[in-house]
């Protein structure tokens, strides 16, 4: 497990990331594997996550290569092949592991996939903090709040906390394993 990992900032030049273009398919591959492509920023466990831009019309074919998969819709709007709902901006599709995938565009689209390997214990979420303990998030909720996390270089901006719950658990009760 490495979520005690010390805290780090890593910069890559967009041209440094996989692309797969074509048949009105732009993917640039952020973090993780895709495809048989794997993306230089490092990482803790097996995932992926992409940034595709889609001509209206053209279709999307998720790779299964990863147990969980979603597509999180920037801009315009998407269906699943063999499905009748649509989805448009600002909407998260979870899909079933297992399943096929296929995305087509219904208009200019972009998106941001998303997947990976679940992970074996359960998980508290607050904000950007993700931890198996729950006292490790109020911890680290301290910690950003007086600034004692490192900075990303260059940056002077900060972001405060934003206001909620800090103990949400995930897998949420309701949803399962």
């Amino acid at each position: 497990m490495h979520e005690e990992t010390d805290p780090g900032f890593q910069h890559i030049a967009a041209d440094a990331l996989p692309r797969i273009e074509g048949e009105g398919v732009d993917m640039r591959l952020i973090a993780g594997s895709l495809y048989g492509e794997r993306a230089p920023a490092r990482m803790f466990s097996d995932m992926f996550n992409a940034d595709v831009a889609l001509a209206a019309g053209a279709r999307f074919r998720l790779d299964g290569g990863h147990i969980e998969r979603a597509a999180f819709v920037i801009s315009g709007t998407i269906e699943v092949a063999a499905q009748q709902e649509r989805f448009t901006q600002d909407q998260l599709v979870v899909f079933k592991p297992g399943s096929e995938i296929v995305l087509k565009a219904i208009v200019p689209t972009r998106l941001m996939a998303l997947g990976g390997e679940p992970l074996a214990e359960k998980r508290h979420i607050f904000w950007n903090f993700v931890l198996s303990r729950r006292d490790r998030i109020e911890q680290a909720a301290f910690h950003w709040q007086n600034r004692s996390f490192p900075g990303v270089p260059g940056e002077t901006e900060f972001t405060p906390l934003p206001d909620g719950p800090r103990n949400i658990t995930w897998p949420h009760p309701k949803q399962g394993n």
